[in-house]
């Protein structure tokens, strides 16, 4: 962890709402809203499930495994923090679990990235606070 971190950290609509996902970065857990009524896994978080529009949602560990949906290679960024480590990876990862999260691809060169290669989450711990989810290939 560094002890300045100079780029935007999250800032949560909702920090309530979203702090079990927090909470499980900083424990180097993935986690992810489901309904107890149909069992339904979704991302964004929300107090409702899309599907059946029940209010009965629980937080749930998944295995952080999952597959690079889609992707772009960002080369010029539109913040200046992030200046120095373009090119980097914008993606959209599907989970083994259904759900689809959008994150950076790392320790890999954007020229190796393919759709459908696996990943597998990884944690980055950025401020006491704050731990970042992103995605690194499974091999």
């Amino acid at each position: 962890m560094t002890t300045e971190y100079r780029k935007p950290l999250p800032r949560p609509v909702n920090r309530e709402l979203t702090r079990p996902f927090w909470d499980g970065a900083r424990r180097r857990e993935l986690m992810m809203p489901r309904c107890k009524r149909c069992d339904n896994l979704f991302w964004y978080p929300r107090r409702e499930c899309p599907r059946c529009l029940a209010a009965d949602v629980e937080w749930v560990r998944v295995s952080g495994k999952g597959r690079l949906h889609s992707f772009t290679v960002v080369r010029q960024p539109a913040d200046a923090p992030f200046n120095t480590d373009v090119p980097y990876a914008y993606a959209v990862v599907q989970l083994d679990e259904g759900p689809r999260i959008v994150s950076n691809v790392v320790q890999c060169p954007v020229e190796k990235l393919r759709v459908d290669m696996p990943l597998v989450a990884v944690f980055e711990d950025v401020t006491p606070e704050w731990t970042l989810v992103k995605f690194r290939p499974a091999s």
